[in-house]
């Protein structure tokens, strides 16, 4: 397989939300695969995926999707990934490549692992893209393009089974990183999930208020809190299991973030604007370098 744009006989998606369903457009779009499958729950889905032509089959059961498939790619949410793979694991062809795109990789090493069989190689990933849409009429093939993915495979993972992960990864656009599975699970435990956090409390803080007050919390809405709101508007069952499998790690930043809050509450009450300045300033150097890493952009489509 080349390492820029590996080519598959069959590729097996299950879950064919706004992940799946990209990825499926990426594949279309590379001429990546033979055949492709994807494999969805809801007739409606499955009729949907046909309709757009990112399949060549569209499959309810798990089970006859990986019958025969060089890379099954796993994009539900994360508490499906035990039932899933008790039902796949029989039907996997030796040599096969599993990989995902699950928020959180230790609770992927530790649940998908034990449960495939050993000539069959795990490689998980996580490409860092999403939109707060979902379903496969919010897929697009750019979604991955200039992101960061990040893989994390087992330390007895196949050598040529990551390189090709990467590689289909860097197909669709993405930059590719390798790191442990907990050192990831720690990383966006800042960078994504403590957000989510936050804003599915603050936007839960602003649905308590008094009706009118409501109305005009929306109505008046400012930058901030519209920002709230679209990280707010994902599926809550993808993140109930995110915060569920990446627990300690959530717990551990959580806990920082709430000494910090803490700190800033006290610099406030005791009007200490010296304090309130160092603890604003402070950040502006990380906004920069998110900007300068080209980190801010907004797919537009």
């Amino acid at each position: 397989m080349s390492s820029q744009r590996p080519h598959f006989g069959r590729v097996a998606v299950i879950g064919t939300g706004l992940i799946g369903s990209s990825l499926l457009r990426v594949f279309r779009r590379e001429g990546m695969v033979d055949e492709l499958v994807g494999c969805a729950r809801r007739a409606e889905t499955r009729e949907r995926i046909l309709e757009l032509g990112i399949v060549d089959r569209a499959l309810e059961d798990p089970t006859e999707a990986v019958d025969g498939a060089d890379l099954v790619i796993i994009a539900i949410h994360l508490g499906g990934y035990a039932a899933l793979a008790d039902a796949i694991a029989p039907k996997l062809k030796a040599g096969a490549i599993v990989t995902d795109v699950g928020s959180a990789k230790a609770t992927v090493l530790e649940t998908l692992g034990p449960r495939l069989p050993e000539e069959v190689h795990l490689v998980p990933g996580h490409p860092i893209a999403g939109t707060e849409f979902s379903g496969p009429d919010a897929g697009f093939a750019e979604l991955f393009r200039d992101r960061w993915c990040i893989i994390t495979p087992p330390a007895d993972a196949d050598p040529s089974a990551v390189k090709t992960v990467a590689a289909m990864w860097r197909a669709a656009g993405s930059a590719v990183e390798t790191m442990d599975a907990e050192h990831h699970d720690l990383i966006l435990a800042i960078t994504s999930h403590l957000p989510h956090v936050i804003a599915y409390t603050i936007v839960g803080t602003a649905t308590e208020l008094e009706e009118d007050v409501q109305a005009e919390v929306v109505k008046f809405s400012a930058g901030g809190f519209r920002d709230f709101t679209r990280i707010a508007a994902t599926k809550p069952d993808f993140w109930r299991d995110v915060f569920l499998t990446n627990r300690d790690a959530v717990l551990e930043v959580l806990d920082r973030f709430t000494e910090d809050l803490s700190a800033l509450r006290r610099a406030i009450r005791r009007s200490d604007g010296a304090e309130i300045f160092n603890r604003l300033s402070r950040t502006q150097e990380v906004r920069k370098n998110v900007i300068d890493l080209g980190q801010d952009a907004e797919w537009r489509r």
